[in-house]
């Protein structure tokens, strides 16, 4: 039962000590490999969180400088009201008592169970992982307003259901046998899929595309703070991939940081190559090297676990060609994505699960197991493209037409720091600019 949290490491223990001690000794070797089970969940999960930062750096280097006060509100409201909505009926969707035909959970409404707070915390943070992936591909030109009225959807119902049919081990996927260690569907996709449902409503920013269609070039203003995050995501995906062995004792979660850190690598050595030798670069670009090494982690998030080292490589390095490429057709398409989220989490995404179709030990299309678990994991990709994409879209669209989605052109050029919150990360900066006229459209 992935993500459902049990003791398995106490009966490890009492297999090993059990035949030379009492009933007493027996139960206190039980309590102290639970309890060090629950501490290394809640130190994954608290790595997990701290891949909120990461993600706000991320988002404010790719883009402008006079909207990176609103980045950092975003990012930092994501989790909050993340975290009540999955308190108040996200958690009791995914993992509640009673499930609803394998598709969401019932009971434990405004969680209060103190017996299960330790898998309550673990997955939180997962669900505040999700609604922060949209946060960068609509940067630039979202409502704050309106943007704090999707995130309860996605992290109270959307992305609970999605777990629910896998993680819960009473869903339709885990019955059907689909495999995601970590995420790569169940969290990344789901977070792409609704970035690009959410960019396809609000539309690209002012200046990405010229006249005739071009996508034009909008540099992020610290590549420093880019780089900084993707660092402090790499070091959270430990807790993202490792901790969901969701066990210490007897669990083989050092292997798990093993491929995690490979795959990782390979998709920067991947997306550096593919750049320096495509005409589009020409050298080797930092922000595709950057965005390699994430699409390498989110690759490889489904299948850590199953997936040997050396397969692992071959992952990271498709995630990295994935990245250059994805990226550059998205916004051919007229997608306008500032940091890359949508071919990140989501092109990535789906490679992750198909990955574990193909390199999964004894099980994979290379490894001796034919296309069985490959056609699993297509139907899960599938399923869960169409119902974070029609959901997402439907929440979008009336938002759109009641609220609205979007800030006006004078608000947008101004800056969503100076209209949205009346602040700005750089005052001495935005101090030198009279007015929203004297503002390039791409400044």
């Amino acid at each position: 039962m992935r993500k459902r949290l049990l003791a398995f490491g106490g009966l490890s223990a009492l297999a090993l000590f059990g035949p030379l001690a009492g009933t007493a000794m027996a139960q206190e070797v039980e309590e102290v490999a639970t309890a060090v089970d629950n501490v290394w969940v809640v130190v994954a999960g608290i790595l997990v969180m701290f891949m909120q930062p990461g993600f706000a750096l991320v988002e404010a280097g790719f883009t402008r400088a006079k909207n990176t006060a609103n980045i950092v509100m975003k990012n930092f409201m994501d989790f909050s009201v993340g975290a009540i909505s999955y308190w108040a009926f996200g958690f009791a969707l995914a993992y509640g008592g009673t499930s609803v035909g394998g598709f969401f959970a019932t009971g434990e409404w405004f969680f209060s169970n103190s017996d299960r707070s330790v898998e309550w915390f673990f997955q939180v943070v997962f669900a505040a992982t999700a609604a922060t992936i949209v946060s960068g591909a609509m940067a630039e030109r979202t409502k704050f307003s309106s943007y704090l009225i999707y995130t309860p959807f996605i992290t109270g119902l959307i992305y609970p259901v999605v777990t629910h049919w896998q993680w819960s081990g009473d869903g339709w996927l885990s019955d059907l046998g689909f495999l995601d260690f970590a995420g790569s569907g169940l969290v990344h996709l789901t977070g792409g899929v609704a970035a690009l449902a959410g960019v396809m409503v609000i539309g690209p920013r002012i200046g990405k595309y010229d006249e005739n269609g071009k996508p034009q070039a909008i540099p992020g203003h610290s590549l420093l703070l880019g780089a900084l995050g993707v660092f402090i995501l790499w070091f959270g995906w430990y807790g993202f991939n490792a901790g969901s062995t969701l066990a210490a004792v007897g669990a083989d979660f050092a292997s798990v940081a093993v491929t995690t850190t490979l795959s990782a690598s390979a998709g920067a050595l991947g997306a550096m190559a593919i750049s320096w030798m495509n005409k589009g670069y020409g050298k080797p670009d930092p922000g595709m090297t950057l965005n390699g090494a994430l699409g390498g982690l989110v690759g490889i998030t489904a299948g850590p676990d199953v997936i040997s080292n050396a397969w692992a490589i071959v992952v990271g390095l498709i995630a990295g060609a994935i990245i250059v490429y994805g990226i550059q057709a998205i916004e051919r398409a007229g997608i306008d994505d500032p940091v890359g989220a949508i071919a990140v989490h989501g092109v990535c995404g789906i490679w992750g699960v198909l990955a574990v179709g193909i390199f999964a030990t004894d099980v994979g299309l290379l490894t001796g197991g034919g296309f069985g678990q490959l056609g699993i994991q297509a139907v899960g990709v599938l399923a869960i493209v169409a119902w974070v994409f029609i959901t997402s879209s439907i929440v979008f669209r009336v938002i759109h037409a009641t609220a609205g989605l979007r800030v006006t052109a004078e608000e947008e050029l101004a800056g969503l720091d100076r209209v949205e919150h009346g602040a700005a990360a750089y005052p001495e900066f935005m101090e030198q600019i009279a007015s929203p006229e004297q503002l390039d459209p791409i400044s």
